[in-house]
C-alpha cells in the first residue's frame, strides 16, 4: 500500500488493535504474529501476511517495554490496586485475594510484582500510573472502579490484563463472583422465615458488584411474589450520616422487618447499620432481622455471625491468575462466575409480629 492509502488513526500512534481491524483478524492473532509466535499456535501463511502488511501500512511500532519483556519471558505477574495504599494488612478485604493470587502464581511457576496506586493520591496526579505494570509479563487489576481508558490502552497495545471483579467494559477480561444468585438466596431465606417487607441498603454508585446485588435482591423478591415497600432499595452516599438510630426506627415503624446490606471494600454500610442498631437499642433478630451480602470486615468477624453469604476471595484470586496465565500463553480461557456460599447466622429470625404489616 502507498503512503496515502494508510488508514487514518484516531489516537496518533498505531496500536495492535488498529492492525487487527485492518487485517480483519483478532488482536490475539496480531500479538502472536508480530511477537514471533513463540507459543507455536498454527496460523496460516495468508493470515500472517495480512497482519504484517497491515502493520507495515499503518507504521506500527511495538511498544519497547512490552517487546523487551515478551522476549525475556521473565515469568512475572503484576498485581495492581488503585487504592491509596496497597492492601497488605490481614484485616483489609483485599488480603484474601492476594493469598489466592500468591498460591496460584506459585503453582503456575510465576513470581509476583506488587504495584501501588498511591501515586494517584498525590496532588496533581491524574490517576494511577498503570503504564508501570509493563515491567511484568501481564497484570491483575484490583479495585471497585476500573480506570477503563488506561486499561483499554494496555489491551490495545497487546499487554495481557485481567480485572478481578466483573466489569461492563467489553474488551476487559475479568473474573467475578455470582453476587446476584447469592443475594437472591438470602432473600429467599428471609421470605421463608415470613418476612414480607425487606429493605436493601447499598452505596450510591454504579459499581457492578452493587448493581449485581440489587439485581439479585429484586429477583429474589419477584420470585417470592410477596409484598414489599414501594422503595425497596435505599442508596446512600454517606452511610455514617444517613443510617442512624432514627432512620432505623423509621424503617421499623413503616413495617420493614428485615434489612440486607451490601459489603464493599470499606464495609461502610454494614458498619453504619450496626452502629445505628446499637444506638437505637435494637438487637437483631428480635425487633429486626439483618443480613450481610458478603463477608464481614476482618475486624468485625469475631462478633455474632451474620446471615448472608461468603465471598470466596482466595478462589477468585486463583481464578484470575489462571485466566492471566492462559492469556500469556495466547489462549482465551474463560472462568465462570464463582459461587458464593450461603451463610446462616444469628441475625435473622421470624419477623416481629407488630412489624410484619404493610407500610401506609
Amino acid at each position: 500500500m502507498s503512503e496515502k492509502s494508510r488508514t487514518p488513526l484516531r489516537g496518533g500512534r498505531a496500536r495492535q488493535a488498529d492492525v487487527a481491524r485492518l487485517a480483519q483478524v483478532s488482536q490475539t492473532t496480531v500479538s502472536l504474529v508480530l511477537g514471533g509466535n513463540r507459543q507455536g499456535v498454527v496460523i496460516n501463511e495468508a493470515t500472517q501476511g495480512r497482519v504484517r502488511e497491515a502493520a507495515k501500512t499503518l507504521g506500527y511500532v511495538p511498544d519497547p517495554a512490552a517487546q523487551r519483556l515478551a522476549n525475556s519471558q521473565n515469568n512475572l505477574i503484576g498485581v495492581f490496586s488503585f487504592t491509596a495504599t496497597f492492601p497488605t494488612a490481614v484485616e483489609h478485604s483485599y488480603y484474601p485475594f492476594l493469598v489466592g493470587i500468591e498460591e496460584e502464581a506459585a503453582k503456575q511457576g510465576y513470581d509476583l510484582v506488587l504495584f501501588t496506586g498511591s501515586s494517584a493520591s498525590r496532588a496533581g496526579a491524574r490517576g494511577p500510573a498503570l503504564n508501570r505494570v509493563r515491567l511484568a509479563d501481564g497484570c491483575l487489576i484490583l479495585g471497585r472502579h476500573l480506570p477503563a481508558a488506561q486499561v483499554r490502552r494496555l489491551i490495545e497495545d497487546g499487554f495481557p490484563v485481567v480485572h478481578l471483579g466483573r466489569t461492563a467494559e467489553p474488551d476487559v477480561p475479568w473474573v467475578g463472583a455470582d453476587y446476584a444468585a447469592a443475594t437472591a438466596e438470602v432473600v429467599q431465606h428471609l421470605v421463608e422465615l415470613g418476612h414480607r417487607a425487606i429493605l436493601l441498603i447499598r452505596e450510591d454508585d454504579e459499581a457492578l458488584p452493587s448493581t449485581d446485588r440489587e439485581l439479585g435482591f429484586r429477583t429474589g423478591l419477584a420470585a417470592a411474589g410477596q409484598w414489599r415497600p414501594a422503595k425497596a432499595v435505599f442508596r446512600t452516599a454517606s452511610p455514617e450520616t444517613d443510617i442512624t438510630a432514627d432512620w432505623v426506627r423509621t424503617q421499623i415503624a413503616a413495617g420493614v422487618t428485615a434489612i440486607v446490606a451490601e459489603e464493599t471494600d470499606s464495609g461502610a454500610v454494614w458498619r453504619a447499620l450496626l452502629t445505628a442498631l446499637d444506638q437505637a437499642g435494637i438487637h437483631p433478630p428480635h425487633e429486626l432481622s439483618i443480613a450481610l451480602l458478603g463477608s464481614p470486615p476482618a475486624d468485625l468477624a469475631g462478633g455474632r455471625v451474620a446471615t448472608g453469604f461468603d465471598l470466596p476471595r482466595s478462589a477468585l484470586g486463583a481464578a484470575a491468575v489462571r485466566m492471566l496465565v492462559a492469556r500469556l500463553a495466547g489462549g482465551q480461557r474463560p472462568e465462570p462466575l464463582v459461587h458464593c456460599e450461603f451463610r446462616l447466622g444469628a441475625t435473622t429470625g421470624v419477623p416481629a409480629r407488630d412489624n410484619n404489616k404493610p407500610a401506609r
